[in-house]
């Protein structure tokens, strides 16, 4: 179960994105125009595949630091509800983070050799070394991708393709068309979540399971 101190630290670091980005949108449900198509693409990643109809959407940014505290929380809900629910992470780099795209674009080129979510848990492992910086990190990412092992010269063709940086904004453009304002901002079963806390969270999802 998620820890006490885990639940404060994610209640204190939402509620200073409540203030900055308007708690990451409306209520808005996504229906009506093809609105669930834009929350889950084919091509979005999923870090957990269930087969029941549970399906939780979060729009992140490497770089923000709301998202690095409700990181502990989705991977435990992933542990805790393993089987049966489906979690997707989809990019949503936000203006005024130097990185944040940098960071997507590094994580999307490893997903292109089948390592996703091992860029993304070494993102948020190491944030607090490169977050906030005004100059580009795409060397210490590079790094990142020679330590998992990842054949380099892939990854840089990549990184300088422009369709990596496509596939980036394309999370970002589906995310603004569903009014997500800032992140993290998570989609259940395709709508919108206005979450001000862990236990927030953890309840929607354990509701979503046991209907």
């Amino acid at each position: 179960m998620i820890s006490v101190l885990l639940v404060a630290v994610f209640a204190a670091v939402v509620a200073v994105a409540v203030m900055v980005f308007g708690g990451g949108g409306s209520d808005a449900t996504a229906d009506g125009q093809g609105g669930e198509d834009l929350v889950v693409r084919e091509n979005s990643h999923r870090l957990d595949t269930a087969p029941g109809e549970v399906t939780l959407v979060e729009f992140l940014d490497f770089e923000c630091e709301s998202c690095l505290a409700a990181y502990p929380v989705v991977e435990q809900l992933r542990e805790d509800y393993a089987g049966q629910v489906t979690f997707i992470a989809r990019y949503f780099p936000v203006e005024g983070h130097f990185n944040g795209q940098n960071a997507a674009v590094a994580v999307e080129a490893a997903a292109q050799q089948g390592e996703f979510e091992a860029m993304y848990q070494q993102m948020y492992a190491t944030q607090t070394q490169w977050g906030e910086q005004q100059t580009s990190m795409a060397e210490l990412f590079r790094e990142f991708a020679t330590d998992l092992g990842l054949d380099m010269d892939a990854y840089d063709s990549a990184v300088a393709d422009p369709a990596t940086l496509e596939r980036v904004l394309a999370d970002r453009d589906d995310g603004l068309a569903l009014g997500v304002q800032g992140t993290p901002t998570f989609f259940l079963n395709g709508e919108q979540l206005t979450v001000g806390s862990a236990e927030e969270l953890i309840a929607a999802v354990d509701a979503a399971v046991n209907e």
